[in-house]
């Protein structure tokens, strides 16, 4: 038989009853992956900042465009970021006003 130290049978319980399920922490566990590489944040701050597109956020990061635009997929596949149509031209944003949220949140910790 198990023997709980801090908790009970109905404390167990209640803590199982509100943890997300394994789909939604495999899902989470992706969306923070997208905040785990600093090429991404570095995209993430400057469109936090304002939208651009592949050229302009390149020559701000100093990064070639094929990385940009391998990391924009990344961000985009999580639904992090959008981008809008200017021609031929693609214009990045933050897809949520939450995305920009936790990166000031987070530097503001650090």
């Amino acid at each position: 038989m198990d023997k709980f130290i801090k908790i009970n049978e109905r404390n167990k319980f209640e803590v199982q009853k509100i943890m997300p399920d394994d789909e939604v922490v495999n899902k989470l566990a992706l969306y923070f992956q997208s905040f785990s590489d600093s090429t991404r944040l570095k995209i993430l701050s400057c469109l936090s900042i304002m939208d651009m597109c592949v050229n302009d956020l390149s020559k701000v990061l100093d990064i070639n465009q094929t990385t940009i635009s391998h990391q924009l997929k990344t961000l985009k596949d999580q639904n992090l970021v959008d981008y809008k149509r200017e021609g031929k031209i693609l214009v990045y944003r933050i897809k949520s006003q939450d995305v920009g949220d936790i990166m000031t949140y987070a530097v503001n910790r650090i």
